[in-house]
């Protein structure tokens, strides 16, 4: 199976949602995230970008983040490859199953 390099956003904004509060900000979800993805499948590319909500660069981003707001999402919101995959605190196990998906081969 080829593995097809899978696009990570994760969405997020300086201030914590208000259930996030005893979890970590969005940004230092996405370093997280980059760092466990990168342990369980080494040597295979991916790419992981934090978008601040507050400011997105592309329209793209900015039509997430207005959809984001409309139907209340938690944050941070990981989208995989155009997908919602997590909202609020990730769970590595739906991520990891993602990637599995996608070709992707986990360390031993």
């Amino acid at each position: 199976m080829t593995i097809k390099e899978v696009l990570i956003k994760v969405y997020g904004a300086e201030q914590k949602c208000p259930s996030c509060v005893n979890l970590p900000s969005s940004k230092e979800t996405a370093e997280w995230l980059e760092a466990a993805i990168a342990r369980k499948f080494p040597e295979q590319s991916f790419t992981i970008s934090y978008i601040n909500m507050e400011s997105p660069e592309t329209d793209e981003d900015t039509a997430f983040v207005e959809m984001m707001i409309e139907e209340d999402l938690f944050y941070p919101v990981v989208v995989i490859d155009g997908e919602v995959v997590a909202e609020g605190n990730p769970r590595l196990k739906t991520i990891f199953d993602y990637m599995e998906k996608s070709g992707y081969k986990a360390a031993v």
